[in-house]
Parts: C-alpha cells; structure tokens; sequence
C-alpha cells in the first residue's frame, strides 16, 4: 500500500450524493461528505479528495459561482479549512487533488466536511463529469487525521458509474482487404458526442454497397441496449474496392464505411491493431479485462496490447496480463501480446514498449518505484541499454515511444530488436522521432498507436484533457492471424500507422535492373537475401541503380488533401491531387507543432481571425475533438477559438462569400499576421513561430474535392552518401495522417 495502513476503520467515512449512472460528459452537482471518525481531525490536519490521472472531470474552480466546476468547502463545526485543487499531489494514478486542510480549530468524531462539486446554489450548470464510461468512478478520499501529513485511505470509497450518452454519430468499420470469395464482416456502431459506444441507439438505416455483396441486408436497425451491430458471412466475388453506406429514412448518408479492397489472391492481408494501451490497474481506466473486450468487440480491432507502466506493474498483476493475452488470444479472430511499457527516466532512454511472443516471461522493470516487493529487484533494466542486453535473447520486439518522457533513440538503440518507432500516440504526433532515426542511420518502421488512458483501446478519443490527438492505429501486413504471422510482419517492418483511419495504403519500389532483398537488416550479419525486382513497404535491399520508381496507392473514406513523398530527411514532392484551376472559395487555416520535446509540450493557440471585406459564409473545424474547446463563428467575418495541439494539428475550414476580395487577419498569442485573400493559393502560407514544427499554414481547397483515392508513380534518384529511405505521409481532409513504412535501398 503507498499510504500508511494505521487503523482505517477509524478514519471516518465518506459518501457522494446523488449516486448512480451519469451520462458521460454532462453537468451534474455532487455533494460529498466527509464524517470524521474516532480520531477526529487535528489542528493542520487535512483530507485529500482524488481523481485518476487519466479522468477529465471539470477541473475545480472556488472563485466563479456561476460557472462550470464552482466547488464549495465548509465544516459543520464552523472549522476554517484551505481549500487547494493541484493536478499533481498525490501518488499516481492517484494525482489530481482537492486538498482540504483544517487551518483554525480540529474535527471531533461526527463532525462533517460538506465538499458540494458543481455547487449550483448560485447559478453554476454544474461540475462537467469525466468524458469517458467507467464502471466506477471514484471520488477517493485519505485522511491525516493526526497531522503528520501522512495520509490513510478510507477503507470504503464512494463511487458513481459513469454511462454513454445518446449517439451523435455512426460508424462503420471493414477491412481492408481480403480476397475475393473470402468471407469478411461489417462491423456498425453510434458514438456518443465524446466518442464513447453508445448503447442508446434506436434507428434503421438502408444498406448500400458500392459492389455487389452477398448476404448483406438491405437495412440494419439498431436497438436500444445494444452497443454494436456485426453482419457477418458477407462475400465480394469480384475484384475492386467496396464502400458500403448507411442511409437514414430520407436516403441522406449517415456514414460511410472505411474502403476494402478485393483481389485475387494475396500473400500478405492487413490487420489493424492498437499495441499500446492501459487500464486502471497503473494509469488507465477499467479493468486490463475491459480493455482487452473493448479493443476486440467495441473497436473491432484485429490485434491488441496491454502496455502498463513497468514500475505499476506488480508480480501478481504481470501474472493476470499474461492469463489474459493467452485467453483472448484466438487464431483468426483476436491476437493478444504480453507485455509493458518500460518507463525509463528520460536521460536513461525514455520509453520503450515491449511485446513478447509467449507467456511466462520475466518483466524487466526500469524500476520498482510503485511496486513495493522487492523480491525480483534484481531483474530490473534500469537503462535502455541495459534493457536491450537483458531482452536479446528473448522472443519479442521493441519499439520507442513518446509519452510523458520520449525516447531517445539516439543514446540507446538496438536494431536487433527496435525494429519500428511510434510516431504517433494519443500523446500527440512526433514525426521527429523517425527524423532522428534517418540522422542515426538506423533501419526502422513506422508505428502509430494510442497509449490510451481511457479505456477505449483503438477508439481512443482524447477527451477534455491535455492530451492533444485522436489515438493511432496500426496496420500490420501479414500472412496470417496469429501470432507468429504478425511478429513477422512487425520483424520486416511490413506495416503502416495511422492517427486512427483505417486506411488503404500501399507503397512499392520497382527496379530497372533488380535487386538484392534482404530477409533482415545485412548489418546483423551473415542474413538471407534473394534477388527482386519489387520491394513493399519495410524491406531493406541493395542496389547499384541510379534511379527508381516509387509507386503509391492509397485509398480513405475522406479526401486526400496532400501526399508528401519523402527519401529520409528530404522532402521529394509534395503532391497534391487538383490543380490550382480546381481551386474555388474553401480555405483552411491550420494550428500545428509542439513546445518541445517532453512533458510540457502543449501549445496553446486560442485566437481569432477576421476578415476584412469579406465574410464567412460557411465553417468546419478540423481535429476538434475536445468539445471544452470552442472554434466558432460569432460575426459574419470573425470567428473565435481554444486550441491546443502536442505536435499534431487542428483548425478549420472556411467556405469565403467571395473567393478573392479582401484581407484575413489571423490573431494568437504565437503567430499574427494579415493575408491578401486573393494571394491564398494552392500552396501554403506557413507562419512559423519556433518549438517543434510550431506554425500556422493557411491555404487553398477546391470546393468539393472528389479524390478519396490517389494512384501515382514516381522516378526518383537515389542518393550514394547514404541510405535512400521512401516512404510517405498522407494528409486527408478530415485531419487524418498515414504513414508508410520506408523501403530502405542501401548501396
């Protein structure tokens, strides 16, 4: 137990009213009180209310009494207490804290503290409550009753559950790709207005496919209860891709499904999953069960990893991971991974995940800081380099991790085992990590997960919080559904990331004259090779030619906005798919970047724009996901926002009166700056402002842009002062990046 232990039973008791379900999200007052027991409270003596790291109830506020989150302290004995609210004073996951001490006068047995969240007495909506389902919410209280500052945990805590609010929006989920006559499945939810799965639907919606399917209805109706819909022994007997879309009862689209592609034959499918996430057992929330259910039947995903905080992770709870990887793991349908998330202090190497391919492992802590059995101390790997030596002869792989440390990859690396780097997580987007693999001359691929805290793995929406993005996903291109097919894939770095779309991508190198593939990096040692005249995504080979050609296909529910096409470091082309003819009177004003490297790289960019001479006749955010956050329209030519990013991007969309006249002011605290409206063109204004990528990019769209699917070929010379990595970000419309791995061609 982090906190002492000293008699429980005679610290007090506490309750929360009113208690229940709570829809997520809404407004709500909770009084909870606390009734001393035995030992009263001293003078200086305090309680400790808290909250999960991961919770993103309204944050207290004790000045405004008519806004959200007015909070209200006061002792039925008359006391004087001082009242503090600090996101980090207590132990984690414990951290955020309403800190209440006695400053004038004690408690006696049965004397109450009142603590009213949400106080609506003068006009206050309410506390906003945490955006995100949980079995049990706690309200936790500890108490110092004896003025040591040394805190005991009410030995019965008061909880609420906190339950999905009506559906806003729908989803509908396919793979990829399959072949034909292979049987595949159509998987149908609604999602709350903070993306929680909804079991308050209550609709039917027309099916229409864009190829012909068999076994598929014509309509699907939701049911109030149910939390999603699967159709499945659903066949494609031809070749092409296949959207399918839900249409409500006046034939309007309510969503349209990610695409999937039928072909005749494939040695490698994809599969998507998320490998990195947690549970309430270290930082996240409900239980590593919930977690894995969710990933497998609320997210529908292929592949999935419980990636706890190593030094959270005690003996027994590593033991309950590994039963549970083995119990969800199912050949075909589900694969689970044992593993965790190596936290290491930054200057030692930063965060790394772990996946082993069987149970039964030793966990190889960086620390034992909150585990207090000191019994295994031994196998501790408190260096990334020491982690690596301890790992080399396992079966498994490593890939760096941003979190709230980063890795850093250029003092600890081993290409033995970190066969990819995550660009993106829930954390934000860090594509400077891949930056200092090219500058280190390291072979890796590209991953994008979501770290989730909220127990939404693979559907991991950010929330109220500072956690600025929409969490990633990975597509694996593997020979089969197992877990040896995708440890192969991840071992060739035969895979994709994405900020959460599934995505069709597919990238090729072909050679005039041939190649030599390597089944491995040829820096290992003595590796397997044969000859090729073709290389996907992730291989690494070796030839002699001056030039290539790099093919690109990739194929999204939202229009391509831009294909960057890059050789490591170096930007080839910035293709994007209409020319400047096709332009008409949508603008896009983007926010982008980061502070810096580690935990406190939030940037904030609230601000406004105006136009002068002009007006807006029609507005769309991007990446708004933190409904906290506002980007609105307030006059016809000004509209008004809150943002943060973390190294991803957020902004809008703007549709003009007129597509020429007049000026554009942009106002933040970061960047100011006015634009010609007739001098926004197809290629970007970029306005920056230091940190990481930290700017502002304004620019021209057509009006409609029809290109949801992009093919394009590419001649493009190699360079031989060093490896010649191809790869490409993809930009869609609708805030999304992919990533494709590199093909590395050495000389």
């Amino acid at each position: 137990m982090p906190h002492s232990t000293y008699l429980p039973d005679k610290m007090g008791t506490a309750t929360v009213e009113p208690s229940g379900d709570f829809e997520a999200g809404s407004f709500m007052e909770f009084v909870l009180t606390y009734t001393a027991g035995y030992f009263g409270i001293d003078d200086t003596g305090s309680i400790k209310i808290v909250h999960r790291f991961a919770s993103d109830m309204g944050r207290p506020q004790f000045d405004k009494p008519d806004a959200p989150n007015y909070v209200t302290v006061e002792a039925t004995n008359g006391a004087v207490l001082h009242v503090e609210y600090d996101m980090k004073r207590n132990i984690r996951p414990w951290d955020k804290t309403l800190y209440i001490k006695v400053v004038r006068g004690f408690l006696r047995e049965g004397d109450q503290i009142i603590v009213r969240f949400g106080d609506r007495r003068e006009g206050s909506p309410g506390m906003r409550v945490q955006t995100f389902c949980e079995h049990t919410f706690e309200f936790r209280v500890l108490v110092d009753a004896i003025a040591t500052y040394n805190y005991v945990e009410l030995p019965e805590q008061p909880t609420i559950r906190i339950v999905p609010g009506p559906p806003v929006r729908y989803k509908a989920i396919l793979p990829t790709l399959r072949r034909i006559g292979a049987p595949f499945r159509l998987c149908l939810k609604g999602e709350d207005r903070w993306g929680n799965p909804s079991n308050r639907c209550d609709a039917e919606f027309e099916l229409r496919a864009s190829l012909p399917v068999a076994n598929l209805p014509a309509s699907v109706r939701f049911n109030e209860g149910e939390f999603t819909r699967i159709l499945d022994g659903l066949e494609v007997a031809e070749t092409g891709d296949l959207v399918i879309d839900l249409l409500d009862a006046d034939g309007t689209r309510v969503v349209r499904s990610n695409p999937c592609r039928f072909v005749e034959s494939a040695e490698l499918l994809p599969y998507w999953g998320d490998l990195h996430g947690q549970s309430e057992e270290t930082i996240g929330t409900n239980s590593a069960r919930d977690f894995y259910a969710f990933a497998r039947d609320r997210a529908f995903l292929d592949i999935c990893v419980h990636q706890g905080n190593d030094f959270q992770i005690t003996n027994e709870f590593w033991k309950h991971l590994n039963e549970l990887s083995a119990e969800f793991t199912e050949d075909g349908r589900f694969i689970a991974f044992p593993g965790w998330e190596w936290s290491g202090n930054t200057g030692l190497g930063g965060d790394r995940n772990v996946l082993m391919m069987s149970e039964g492992r030793q966990i190889h802590r960086s620390s034992h800081a909150l585990v207090d059995d000191l019994s295994d101390v031994d196998s501790d790997a408190t260096s990334a380099k020491d982690l690596f030596d301890a790992l080399v002869d396992e079966d498994c792989l490593v890939f760096a991790h941003i979190g709230g440390r980063y890795a850093d990859i250029k003092i600890a690396h081993d290409e033995r085992l970190e066969k990819s780097v995550e660009v993106h997580s829930a954390w934000g987007t860090f594509e400077w990590l891949i930056q200092d693999a090219f500058e280190q001359g390291y072979r890796v691929g590209i991953l994008s997960n979501s770290d989730g805290h909220k127990g939404r793995p693979g559907a991991s929406h950010p929330g109220a919080t500072s956690f600025g993005a929409y969490g990633g996903l990975s597509c694996i291109l593997a020979p089969e559904l197992t877990r040896a097919g995708i440890m192969h894939g991840l071992r060739r770095r035969h895979h994709y990331g994405t900020t959460g779309s599934r995505v069709i991508l597919d990238t090729r190198v072909r050679f005039d004259g041939g190649a030599e593939l390597f089944a491995d990096d040829p820096r290992l040692g003595e590796v397997a090779s044969a000859p090729a005249s073709e290389a996907m995504m992730g291989d690494i080979l070796r030839s002699d030619a001056a030039e290539v050609e790099f093919h690109v296909d990739v194929h999204g529910a939202s229009p391509v906005e831009r294909i960057d096409i890059r050789n490591g470091l170096d930007t080839v082309e910035i293709f994007r798919p209409y020319a400047e003819a096709e332009l008409g009177r949508r603008i896009r004003v983007i926010w982008e970047g980061s502070e810096y490297r580690g935990r406190g790289r939030q940037t904030i960019w609230d601000g406004h724009a105006e136009l002068d001479g002009n007006a807006f006749a029609e507005l769309r955010p991007i990446n708004r996901y933190n409904l906290d956050k506002r980007c609105e329209q307030t006059a016809p030519g000004r509209v008004e926002w809150t943002a943060l990013t973390t190294g991803g991007f957020g902004g809008f969309d703007a549709m003009l009166d007129d597509a020429r006249a007049g000026t554009l002011r942009i106002d933040t605290a970061l960047v100011s700056e006015t634009i010609a409206i007739a001098d926004i063109g197809r290629d970007e204004l970029v306005f920056a402002n230091g940190g990481i990528d930290r700017r502002i990019r304004v620019f021209r769209l057509p009006d409609d842009n029809p290109h949801c699917s992009v093919t394009l070929a590419r001649r493009i010379a190699l360079r031989d002062d060093r490896d010649n990595a191809l790869y490409v970000r993809v930009t869609h419309e609708d805030g999304h990046y992919a990533w494709s791995s590199p093909v590395y061609i050495v000389a």
